[in-house]
Order: structure tokens, then sequence, then C-alpha cells
């Protein structure tokens, strides 16, 4: 059990307002919030002009996630970590579905994450195999609090569902009061494409870009709001990489079609040039990235509410993973991006972002004047607490909350880069950027778990949240 905490003169950050105000932390929650409180027998701390925010709330993570005969490089406690170090104390991961019951998946998955979790975590429950047994254990996920299900419209043989597969499993989750998560791509255009790519002898990483065509993620996000529309189902389009996508969303919204959507930093900073660089394999994720006017046209969406969340599809690997690298003393060596030196269907697709996301977006976000502080909030805590039945425990600065609280100093200028991101990897791809303002202290549920550069967190600390059915659109 923490100890109490009284946090003093701190400015509040929430997603509806800012304002001075003192918090006192007992136990694992938030007891009260006012001015001049005075509290005997607690631990006192100065937060003097200083900034308290809701811990961040990543729901797209991956870790320890095999592919290409590899494994993404973080597992669920060094991407925990790093989360944390980013101001981020909640996670969502996704379960492959591998077994012929979620039960054993779903078992599976939390062997692999309950040890080492070093920040708050919840599933998502990948629906990759659709049948008529698959569609009776879908209520089963709910017993184990997980309300949300991913379908993709791409990796045809591997992960896609056909249409009316996707349209069947948005009418269950509508009877269920679940929310559909959608990969929104053309995945035979891309096998297509990809094949002729091969053939012709273009190889090198740009050419995944070129494979994968935005009209493909446009039109299939129309799909996704149009099967939404036919079944009533809420709709979360992740990882939205381009404007043509987002105008479809604003259309479906306009029409009252209950779809949301989520972009990631990758998408509102990099672009198809990144690929094209010698090290163009790190930029290499899908959807890839596009060009600055869909950079704009994204941060137009934060700003005017078409986009919801900002998460991050976090699935770091190595650049070069023929080289060691140093991890807590330890020394780790995992194939990584090399694999596909040659031919760029084989580079594994992902990169580090979680512990980068708030820092990025505070700097080039919030101070650039693209988003506001209160907007910020919302869309990396608050908002993806609500649409995934986290919120009012999570999400929130409010009695009874849970005691996720970032202490952020607004005037903290440094390099950012390799040394100060907690990932376990190789390179970060805002090396060199000039930030202002970053977290100063983290705490969990009351317990301080990183105070400045140091890492006061362990492995298991972390809950699994059970979350329950019925979460709004907004």
């Amino acid at each position: 059990m923490s100890a109490s905490i009284l946090l003093k003169r701190g400015k509040i950050i929430t997603a509806a307002e800012s304002f001075e105000a003192d918090i006192l932390i007992e136990g694992e929650k938030i007891a009260e919030i006012g001015t001049n409180l005075n509290v005997s027998g607690v631990e006192l701390i100065d937060a003097t002009g200083k900034l308290v925010m809701p811990g961040g709330i990543d729901p797209h993570t991956h870790f320890d996630l095999p592919m290409f005969g590899t494994v993404s490089s973080d597992d669920h406690y060094t991407g925990h970590k790093a989360a944390a170090f980013g101001g981020t104390t909640t996670v969502m991961d996704f379960i492959p579905q591998d077994a012929e019951r979620f039960e054993e998946d779903v078992n599976a998955w939390q062997a692999k994450a309950a040890p080492k979790a070093a920040i708050d975590y919840g599933f998502h429950m990948n629906i990759t195999r659709w049948d008529e047994v698959v569609a009776a254990q879908v209520p089963e996920l709910l017993e184990k609090g997980i309300t949300t299900l991913k379908v993709f419209m791409a990796y045809n043989g591997r992960l896609r569902l056909q249409d009316g597969e996707i349209f069947e499993v948005m009418r269950i989750a509508k009877d269920l009061g679940m929310l559909i998560m959608l990969h929104a791509e053309n995945g035979d255009v891309i096998d297509i494409l990809v094949e002729e790519a091969l053939q012709n002898g273009n190889k090198t990483p740009e050419w995944h870009a070129h494979t994968r065509p935005g009209w493909g993620g446009v039109e299939a996000t129309l799909r996704g709001v149009a099967l939404a529309a036919q079944t009533g189902s809420h709709l979360y389009v992740v990882h939205m990489n381009q404007g043509g996508e987002v105008d479809q969303l604003r259309y479906g919204r306009k029409l009252g079609i209950p779809a949301m959507g989520e972009t990631c930093p990758q998408y509102l900073f990099f672009t198809v040039d990144h690929l094209r660089r010698p090290d163009g394999a790190k930029w290499i994720c899908s959807p890839p990235m596009r060009s600055a006017k869909d950079n704009k046209e994204l941060w137009d969406a934060l700003a005017d509410g078409t986009l919801q969340v900002v998460g991050t599809d976090h699935c770091p690997f190595f650049y070069d993973g023929t080289m060691p690298i140093q991890y807590e003393g330890r020394t780790y060596t995992i194939p990584g991006k090399e694999l596909g030196k040659e031919d760029f269907t084989k580079i594994p697709n992902g990169l580090p972002a979680v512990g980068d996301r708030l820092p990025i977006l505070w700097t080039y976000g919030v101070r650039a004047g693209k988003i506001t502080a209160n907007q910020f909030v919302a869309l990396t805590s608050t908002n993806p607490a609500k649409i995934f039945g986290l919120y009012p425990q999570k999400g929130a600065i409010l009695p009874g909350s849970d005691a996720d609280l970032v202490i952020w100093d607004p005037n903290h200028r440094l390099k950012y880069g390799l040394a100060y991101s907690k990932h376990r990897t190789d390179y970060n791809l805002y090396e060199g950027w000039e930030l202002i303002g970053y977290p100063e202290k983290v705490f969990l549920r009351g317990q301080l778990i990183v105070d400045g550069q140091n890492w006061l967190g362990r492995a298991g600390m972390g809950k699994f949240i059970h979350r329950y059915p019925g979460s709004p659109v907004i």
C-alpha cells in the first residue's frame, strides 16, 4: 500500500480545464483535490511551477510479438518501463488468435505479461479466423475483461477476414456492447503489387509504401464505416495515416455512424521520403508513412475532433540485430530489420514509440500551437480511457480515480534520443530533436515509479485492468 502523499501547488491539466490545486493521494487513489490542503503525516511534494496530468494511456502496443522469424524487442517489462519514462501508465496489447479457444490464447498472453508488467495493462483480442465455433466463444472474452475485437482487411492468408465475416463479427459486437478495432488496408491490391515489385527487382524500403497505396486505406476505411453503419457496431479505425482516410471517417461521423479514429506520432512527423534514406528500414511500419500534406491533415483532424486518440502501434525491432546492446546491465542481440536488407518484404514491420509519444507531442503539438494542453490530455489519456472502458478509474484527476499522475516540467529542455528513451532497441526515430517539457515524476496508483532519470518501478507491479462493455462513442 502506498503512503499518503500531498502534491502541492501544481497546475492540474485535464481534458476539460486547467487550474491550480493540491492533490491528496491516499493509498492507490486520489482522495481529495482542493486549494491550500493541510494534511498532517503525509509526504509533501512541491509541484510549484509544474503541471500535473493524468498518466498517459496507450491503447495500441505490441510487446513480445513474433514476426518474420524474430520477435519485437520490447517485452512487457522493457516496453512498460519505456512507457513510464515517457509519462504513460497504462498500455493495451493485442492477443493473437493462435489456439482453438480464446481462453488458451488469453491465458498464454497473461503468462507472458503478468510476471513482467511494470505498469497497468489491458488486452484486445485479434479475430483472424471466423466460424461458428469462434463466434460462440466471443461472450467468454467479456468474462475475462476483454471488450475489444480487432479485425484486419489486409494480410491475406494470415490475419485477414472477408468483409462478410467482419460484418458478422460486428453484429455480435453490437449485441454484446463490444468495440471493433479495424486495420483498414486492401489486402488484395497489396498482394498483387508486392508480387510485381519483387518480379521487377524493386526491393528497397520505399517499395513497402509503394506496394501499400494510400487509396487502399481510403476505400478500406469507407468499407469499415459502411459496415458499422449497417450493423450499428461501434468502430475504431486504428493507425490512420492519411487525410483521405480522415475524410471517410468525417463523412461517417457526420451521418451519425458510431465510428472513431486513432493516429500515431509517426504519421504526424514522417513521410515516404524517410523510407528512401540509407537507414530507411527504421521507418518501416504498416501502414506506411505518406506525405507532408497527410501530416498536416492528420494534425487538423486531431484539432477539430475528427480523430479521438493518438496511440503508437509500438512494435520495435533492432535496426541491426547483429550488434549487441546493453539493457539494465545485460547484453541482448535480437534479429531485427537487417533480416530484410535485400528484400523489403522481409523487414519486420514496426518501430519504437511508446515512450516517445507524450514528450514529442508536447513540444511539437502543444508548444507548436497545433493542439491545446487540454486536447493533449484528451488525446493521450482521457479519450482512450473513455473509449476503452477505463474511465474514470484511469484518465482522470478526480477523487476516487487511480493516482496515475505525471508531474510535468514545462521548462525542461533536452536533446532527445536513444540516451533518454528506454526502449530495448538500438535506435530512436527522434534522435537529436530539441524538446521543451518532459516528465519529472510519474506515479502508478500512488507509487512513484519514475523520478527524473531514476527507475523505481519493478516487474510484476503492473495490474491487469478488467474492462466492461458499453463504452461510449466520443
